[in-house]
């Protein structure tokens, strides 16, 4: 019995890794407040979400505290995010560019999934009731490492309205 117990002590570091199922798609709906980690179109996580103050429609420029809404991919993390961690959303696209040259407005950038700045650590309960973000998606810190494990890059994220 001792043997084995030591035998599961050894091989627990693989089992935990291998036990984190990834990612392959990201599906945000923003008005459920709702993201989906997927695999093989079979959700494998649920999280609430928020998003910026003004969540509603695409977000077309620089200022306008919008998510953006459609097709990107989750393009590359940030460990040392000014928020606890981030992953970075390819916002915008080459439509995205599109439409705000015929604007004539700066479209924006730096649009990502994070955590919450671990100065607010103790409004986090508070933090999740509210849209707070300048655009960006934002989960709790617990809920980030659990992100941060299951997603890698580049990964595709669908965002719908």
């Amino acid at each position: 019995m001792r043997y084995l117990a030591f035998a599961l002590l050894l091989l627990a570091p693989m089992l935990s890794s291998a036990a984190i199922q990834k990612a392959d798609e990201v599906v945000v709906y923003k008005s459920k407040s709702l993201m989906q980690l997927k695999r093989n179109g079979r959700v494998l996580k649920s999280y609430k979400v928020v998003f910026g103050e003004n969540p509603r429609g695409h977000k077309v420029m620089q200022g306008d505290e919008r998510t953006p809404e459609g097709r990107y991919t989750l393009d590359w993390k940030n460990p040392k995010s000014r928020f606890y961690r981030s992953i970075h959303i390819s916002y915008p696209n080459a439509q995205d560019k599109a439409r705000a040259r015929r604007l004539g407005v700066n479209p924006g950038g730096d649009i990502m999934i994070h955590g919450i700045k671990p100065q607010w650590k103790g409004m986090e309960s508070y933090l999740t009731k509210m849209n707070w973000t300048d655009g960006c998606i934002a989960v709790t810190n617990r809920e980030m490492d659990e992100i941060w494990a299951m997603v890698d890059t580049p990964t595709p994220i669908s965002i719908y309205p």
